[in-house]
């Protein structure tokens, strides 16, 4: 209770404008008191009105009241210091950078909890109570704290923004209606209010809308991240399983074929062994033979070496050469043979599944950079490891570095018949089949094509359905120390553009862009197919009549 007391006292005796304790306090013809300070400088800020008012309860005063001091509230001020008592509002009251401060204190301004759209001015707690308390301020519109209350002030005429005129869409006062904007289309602001009310009511109604739409359809996208999150991880148990099954059948296969070839590798040691050993037998009974036969030759008596020469035994049937048969090592030729077609055909199903695997995968484009903008770093990102495949190799290549390069020869190579084989067309295809997004760059020396075709392509013969750039499976830059020239489908183009001895190629398989591009210091691009592919790619080469053309895959980091 002696708390509240106190409080009652720090209320009681404190100034509405300063909010602290009253400094010579002065009273006026209202009953209200102030700092004499306080309401002298309220009153000097309103001597263009002739007009003064009480900052408590606006009460109006012509002329200017004089202030008396009231010196019985100086008395009990003096007393309430001596006790110690501070009537002054805590730091956290004070207005900060960010605050708008209250427009009727002085010195130190409090923090504005209210602001008056009638008054034009901001308040704080204290000096807002007047607008609670007096039916005066009951019209007042009061909103939260503003620093733009000037901006409801027409600059021109310094009336109140309360018309807007819907010809030029902006806010006057009642003297832009009667001048710069007569006979224009002018409601009151709170109409136009009202109506924009609506209108912003309904935009929010279907942005809200939209929302739950949108949250809608985020759900769905979580069920579906959910449902392919519970696919690919099943997806991924069985292909475990069955890959584990695979390489326990390989390891099965392997420890058959080795039992196999160390049986067999047995079988012909025991028998090599034992020829050998029979061999050896015979040479040793040769060896005493030939001693005896030395022996009795040296005899110097004649009767004696015809006594004992019919006495020798005689030689044992011979192993005749013809009987010892050295056997061909064709058996585990052949078994390295079948193992290595097993490697190659294993190899082959593999890369087309997985080719039929990738195509059903949907490539999907969010975000992703389009060729034209893109640089050689952003097409290194897809780089791929590219080589030759032997088996489609025209006789006249050579394959070397790890079947990354081709040159073209004179005598013809000893390659063992292949349907895959290029026949008439001095070709070569890639091991490796195309999709997604994939960029390979190739490096080649006098007259080279670098080409892309479909797997089915035809091999056999010199027709144009087998050559690059003739048919409608493949599509084909050719090379040449004076000019760059695209072939597609009996259909040429001369292309200009920087040489180079370097070509990078860009293939967008799902985009059906396949593009040719000049690379030096910098990527120049030559030709761009936009078309629709309806198989895998394979990179191709192809080359011409002088031996020595060559071209390599180049290694990119």
């Amino acid at each position: 209770m002696e708390q509240k007391a106190v409080q009652l006292d720090r209320e009681t005796f404190s100034c509405s404008i300063c909010l602290d304790l009253l400094k010579d306090p002065v009273t006026t013809p209202c009953g209200h008191s102030y700092c004499k300070n306080c309401i002298k400088d309220h009153w000097d800020r309103e001597d263009e009105k002739r007009i003064y008012s009480c900052p408590q309860c606006r009460k109006s005063f012509i002329p200017r009241p004089e202030l008396l001091k009231n010196t019985m509230l100086a008395a009990l001020v003096e007393e309430l210091k001596k006790t110690g008592l501070q009537a002054a509002p805590a730091d956290h009251c004070y207005a900060g950078p960010e605050d708008v401060a209250c427009d009727f204190c002085t010195g130190r301004k409090l923090r504005a909890v209210k602001s008056c759209l009638v008054c034009l001015a901001s308040y704080c707690e204290k000096h807002l109570q007047p607008h609670y308390e007096s039916p005066t301020f009951k019209k007042h519109k009061l909103v939260e704290p503003s620093e733009k209350l000037q901006e409801n002030i027409c600059s021109r005429h310094d009336e109140v923004l309360k018309i807007f005129c819907r010809t030029d869409q902006q806010c006057i006062c009642i003297l832009c209606s009667m001048d710069e904007h007569k006979g224009h289309d002018t409601v009151s602001a709170a109409a136009e209010r009202t109506e924009r009310q609506r209108e912003l009511e309904g935009s929010r109604h279907n942005i809200q809308q939209r929302i739950q739409d949108r949250e809608k359809d985020v759900k769905l996208l979580q069920q579906e991240v959910e449902a392919i999150n519970g696919s690919a991880d099943k997806a991924v148990e069985h292909s475990e399983k069955i890959f584990t099954q695979l390489i326990r059948l390989m390891e099965e296969r392997r420890s058959d074929v080795k039992q196999q070839v160390r049986s067999q590798q047995e079988t012909e040691v025991s028998r090599v062994k034992e020829l050998q050993e029979k061999l050896e037998q015979e040479i040793t009974e040769l060896k005493r033979k030939d001693a005896e036969l030395k022996k009795l030759s040296h005899t110097e008596d004649h009767n004696q070496f015809l006594h004992n020469y019919p006495s020798l035994s005689a030689l044992s049937e011979s192993t005749h050469s013809s009987s010892i048969k050295i056997r061909p090592l064709k058996y585990f030729e052949d078994v390295t043979a079948a193992v290595t077609e097993v490697r190659d055909k294993l190899q082959d199903v593999l890369r087309e599944t997985w080719t039929n695997i990738s195509l059903t995968v949907t490539d999907v484009d969010v975000l992703q950079p389009q060729p034209e903008n893109m640089t050689r770093a952003d097409f290194l990102r897809y780089s791929c490891k590219m080589s030759l495949y032997p088996n489609t190799a025209h006789t006249l290549l050579l394959l070397c570095e790890g079947n990354r390069k081709a040159t073209r020869m004179r005598q013809q190579q000893s390659y063992s018949d292949h349907p895959d084989r290029f026949t008439g067309w001095c070709q070569v295809l890639s091991r490796e089949s195309l999709t997604g997004r994939c960029y390979w760059e190739v490096e080649w020396r006098e007259r080279v094509g670098v080409a892309a075709a479909y797997k089915n392509i035809s091999r056999a013969g010199d027709s144009d359905e087998c050559g690059f750039g003739f048919n409608d499976k493949s599509w084909m830059l050719l090379c040449s120390t004076d000019s760059f020239n695209f072939h597609h489908n009996r259909v040429q183009f001369l292309i200009s553009g920087p040489r180079s001895s370097r070509v990078g190629v860009y293939l967008d398989h799902s985009a059906g862009i396949l593009s040719f591009y000049s690379v030096s210091d910098t990527m120049t691009l030559l030709h761009r197919v936009q078309t629709t592919f309806t198989q895998p790619l394979y990179a191709g080469l192809r080359f011409y009549f002088p031996p020595g053309e060559s071209a390599e895959f180049c290694e990119l980091k």
